[in-house]
Formats: C-alpha cells, structure tokens, sequence
C-alpha cells in the first residue's frame, strides 16, 4: 500500500489537528490513509464512539450512549471545509438507536453545515439504517449530501452470524432502495466483506439484490479479524478474485463503478468512485 507521506498527506492532518477533527481513517489505521489523503479524502465518524450493536464482525465498544449527543459537533465538523487539501468528505457513525430519530437529525446538521461553508464540497453519508424508518431515510436525503452509502455488510445466508439481530438484509435492501426511490438523483452505495464463508453463487445473488435497489457503487474488501473474540476468518480471496469480480460487477450487473481489493474499504477512494460513476453515467 501507499505510505501516508507527502507534503499533501502531512498538511492535511495538520489542518485537522487544528481543528481538533479525528479521522476515521487515522483512528482505523486504514491501511488506504495515504492514498485516499493525497486524494483529498478523508471519514469522519460523528456521534461518539459508543455503538447500540454488536455486530461480530466490528471491534466498536457497545453499549448505551442514553441519548448523549454533541450539539456542538455539526459546526466543529464544518471547520473541515476550511481545509483546502479536502474535496470529499465521508460522514459516518456508530448506530444510535437509542435517539427517538435514530441520529438522522444530527447526521443532516453536520451536511448542511458543511455545504453552508462550501457548497462545492462533496460530502458522503455512510449511515446506519435507521431501523428502516422512512422519515430518517428522507431527513438525510434532505440534508444535500452527495452520496448516500449503507453497507449490507455479507450474503443473507450469513446475515445473522455476522451482523446484529436489529441489521436485517432485507431492511439494508429497504433504506437503499428508499433514499434511490425520495431522491432519484442521489448516488446511492454499498460495501460487502469477503471471506466469511460466502459462496460466488450467494455473492451474485447480493450483487442482483443491490442492483434491484438501484445501487451505483459496490466496494469488495477482505475480512479481517479486528480482535480475537471476533469472527475467524474463513478465507482469504486471492487478489485476482477480488478484480474478476470488480468486472462481474460492473459488465454483468450493471454498477457504474466498484472498487474491489483486499485493502479495500467501505470509503476507499471515495471522490474517485463518486467522479467514474458520474462519468459513466452520463456517458450511457
């Protein structure tokens, strides 16, 4: 991978330690961080550290936040706008289902925040599901994001054994649908984990389910056990897989772009995604 150096990457998180920002991608120790930053993209994760599931595959602490919030959060990620070196910017979080709207409030301040201070700014929302609800799905839509991303995480025969009780397939499939269906316009996005146990014959039937929700953007990335009381991983999918089915993906099913890798990430790229799939596009 690309070592995050470079007088781009060094002032970049310069910048953001003046601002007091954390990124995801620092905080992760993404192996993509001096790629994505010379790109001028980075994550940041928004309402606290503290997740209300326990999916078997993330190493985020659970528990319940009761309803703490940081009011101050969507002007302190503003300041993010200020910084030249970002053009795209992904906003994400852990699960809230303890606020009476699940986060989706918040999540819209922070967009219309950042776009207030730079409207040229493309901003990502990588969401929860919201418990499928669709006020919270059309509050983000409102917000003025650019791209709206929620992960389906696996293949449905393993939904249960990796995910949270409360993270259904079909629900993912819903809230994807749904903010397609408010806000034709709207780039929509997922991402799915490989090697867990999945076959190519469920993986194909993910890809057909994504494309029946009107998804744009696919990412494929390789599993990899955070911690010890996590999953095992099953497999680990030879780089040349990963690229046959970045071209199934695309030629067969109909994405307008898929970033598939071991390395890769949900936000890997993120602008590079967002720009192809706007080409393509308008190139059909």
């Amino acid at each position: 991978m690309k070592l995050p150096r470079g007088q781009k990457t060094a002032d970049l998180r310069n910048s953001m330690r003046e601002k007091n920002l954390f990124t995801v991608c620092e905080e992760a120790r993404c192996p993509n961080l001096g790629e994505c930053w010379e790109d001028g993209t980075a994550t940041i994760m928004v309402m606290g550290d503290v997740c209300t599931r326990g999916c078997r595959f993330c190493a985020v602490k659970t528990g319940n936040p009761n309803g703490w919030l940081d009011y101050d959060e969507p002007e302190k990620v503003a300041a993010s706008a200020d910084i030249e070196q970002l053009r795209y910017i992904v906003i994400t979080s852990v699960d809230r289902d303890d606020l009476p709207d699940f986060g989706a409030g918040h999540y819209a301040k922070i967009i219309k925040a950042i776009k207030a201070r730079r409207p040229d700014m493309l901003v990502e929302a990588l969401t929860p599901d919201f418990q499928g609800d669709d006020d919270c799905i059309h509050t983000i839509c409102d917000s003025g994001l650019d791209v709206f991303a929620h992960n389906i995480e696996t293949v449905e025969s393993l939904h249960r054994r990796v995910r949270d009780v409360r993270a259904k397939y079909d629900q993912t499939l819903y809230v994807l649908a749904e903010a397609k269906r408010y806000r034709a316009d709207l780039v929509t996005k997922s991402s799915i984990m490989l090697g867990l146990g999945e076959t190519d014959d469920e993986l194909r039937q993910t890809f057909s389910d994504l494309r029946r929700a009107d998804v744009n953007i696919l990412t494929l990335g390789q599993y990899l056990q955070p911690n010890k009381k996590l999953l095992d991983v099953v497999e680990y999918v030879h780089p040349d897989k990963f690229d046959e089915w970045a071209e199934v993906a695309i030629n067969e099913f109909g994405f307008d772009y898929c970033a598939s890798g071991p390395m890769v990430r949900s936000s890997y790229k993120a602008a590079e995604n967002y720009v192809l799939a706007q080409k393509n596009r308008l190139e059909v």
